[in-house]
């Protein structure tokens, strides 16, 4: 298997964005010869249990994640380190969703603070115009290691 691992793959659990289902990703990503895959749906883990059991039928890495889309910052991918972690990230799901209509989730980057122990961040770029002044508001409120996505546009100024 090659060393590269898709992180940031959206399923069809995440309404209007992705079109597979999570176990046809995997299955994709494993014929590609992938080592891993994570499954980032929008403020929601709720394609990562198919997935994980199509990752583990084909002996493959699955990664938890979840893209956390926020009201009044940049959207963030975040990746929980351990079960602590995980628990900590499915409280603050369950407080976005609670704060707005059924199906919607109402995320604040304050919401983040008492929960990002143990988690490992990466700020998208693949579909936001990200900017200094955006990437400086995270810095300053995030205390944990961040990572920036790079994503190639398969353009003519690659």
């Amino acid at each position: 298997m090659t060393a590269y691992a898709e992180l940031h793959v959206t399923s069809n659990f995440t309404f209007l964005r992705g079109g597979a289902h999570p176990q046809e990703l995997v299955a994709t990503a494993h014929e590609l010869g992938h080592r891993a895959i994570a499954l980032t749906d929008r403020n929601s883990f709720a394609g990562i249990v198919r997935a994980h059991a199509a990752a583990r039928e084909l002996g493959m890495r699955f990664v938890v994640g979840v893209r956390l889309d926020f009201r009044d910052a940049p959207s963030l991918l975040c990746y929980p380190t351990g079960r602590a972690a995980y628990g900590r990230l499915c409280r603050l799901l369950t407080l976005g969703r609670r704060r707005a209509p059924k199906g919607e989730c109402e995320l604040f980057l304050a919401d983040l603070a008492a929960v990002q122990s143990g988690q490992i961040l990466i700020i998208p770029t693949s579909d936001q115009d990200i900017n200094y002044n955006k990437i400086n508001l995270l810095k300053n409120k995030i205390k944990v290691k961040t990572y920036l996505e790079i994503s190639p546009s398969y353009g003519p100024d690659d």
